[in-house]
């Protein structure tokens, strides 16, 4: 608590309901920046909108499959819906055609994009949807995109932006630094993303890790205009399997699809969860590990407990509650590591169960999307 009143002294002023949504929004993140809008709005009963309703955004572009981020982050955005903020998730078609995903054919962008509806509407538990506290809603970067003020505010946001300051965002779509000077249109993408956030009235933009450069350049460009400016939240990075689960800004370690073995999808089946898991890296004198962080990111906030259960001629189930615990038994041999990844491959299982429930019984999408993903 008195770090909070450190960083904004407004906190001090919350009755114990305003202080108990605070806490829900902003405990799990990596990262919170900006967290003086947040508060005010809860202090005051205001929001970017005026009604004081606090609506939060995070952004995808429809790229294909569903994979254990999207976890991550539907926890988080569980979290702001118990917090009775309303859940915004935007699906960015004309940013994806920009990035290239399939090709630029904007039908398969789009076919992914209702992929994306489905898969979340089951990640969040089917809330009710709406522009109300605690609601959820979608919305398509295409239909913000007829209107002229909104490309107005774009080329506002990429005024007096240097080009080298662009370039240090374009690890939010995955490229590095000089990959796009045969592109114009991606020097414009970083402009989008802020655009869109100003344009929906959004109070809280949450994102990975790996989407804080393009939240900074967001952030500077309300100073530059003098627009508020929305509190920021990141979420953590899951590692690929295979990584050591070293963190650096590169985000090199990040899971990535492309590496089938060493990401999961959220289509993953128990048996090959439990597959891609043997080869996950668990060292036991070492404390990181993209095991520990399945653990730490997913299974211990949706269910508390990480339960092991060895083959009966190697021991007794067990149930850990802890992630201290955990690595201390991983470490001196209580826990014997292949048994500790099965454990996390159950855990895992278990929270995407809703998932393959869902899509055996309306598989329609998903058997498109695997078309197209081939």
């Amino acid at each position: 608590m008195q770090d909070l009143i450190e960083r904004c002294p407004r906190v001090a002023e919350l009755d114990n309901n305003s202080l108990t949504r605070l806490k829900l929004m902003i405990d799990d993140v990596d990262e919170s920046v900006g967290i003086d809008h947040l508060v005010n709005c809860l202090a005051d009963g205001t929001s970017a909108g005026g009604d004081g309703v606090i609506r939060c955004y995070v952004g995808f572009e429809p790229s294909g499959k569903a994979h254990i981020g999207w976890k991550v982050l539907s926890l988080q955005l569980k979290r702001m819906l118990d917090a009775d903020a309303n859940v915004l998730i935007f699906l960015a078609d004309w940013h994806a055609w920009v990035n290239d995903k399939f090709n630029g054919v904007m039908e398969d962008i789009q076919t992914t994009a209702r992929y994306m509806e489905e898969t979340f509407r089951v990640l969040l538990g089917n809330p009710q949807e709406g522009d109300g506290p605690g609601q959820l809603r979608f919305l398509w970067a295409s239909s913000i995109m007829d209107s002229g003020d909104y490309w107005a505010r774009v080329l506002r946001c990429s005024k007096n932006m240097s080009l080298s300051r662009v370039r240090r965002t374009f690890s939010i779509m995955g490229r590095s630094e000089d990959s796009s000077d045969g592109d114009l249109s991606r020097f414009f993408y970083p402009a989008l993303q802020a655009a869109d956030i100003f344009e929906m009235n959004i109070d809280v933009a949450i994102g990975g890790m790996d989407q804080r450069k393009a939240h900074m350049y967001m952030r500077d460009v309300a100073d530059r205009w003098g627009w508020g400016k929305a509190t920021c939240l990141h979420t953590p990075i899951i590692s690929g399997l295979k990584s050591a689960g070293a963190r650096m800004e590169s985000f090199d370690h990040k899971m990535s699809k492309s590496d089938p073995n060493g990401a999961i999808l959220l289509h993953d089946d128990e048996n090959k969860l439990a597959k891609k898991m043997r080869k996950a890296y668990l060292d036991p004198e070492q404390s990181e590990s993209p095991v520990y962080e399945l653990i730490k990111h997913i299974i211990l906030p949706e269910f508390g407990e990480v339960v092991v259960t060895p083959k009966p001629e190697f021991g007794d189930p067990s149930t850990w509650t802890d992630l201290a615990s955990f690595k201390s038994a991983v470490a001196d041999g209580t826990l014997h590591p292949f048994d500790a990844k099965m454990g996390v491959a159950a855990g895992v299982s278990r929270g995407l169960s809703a998932v393959s429930e869902y899509f055996e019984t309306n598989p329609s999408t998903l058997e498109r999307v695997n078309e197209l993903t081939k």
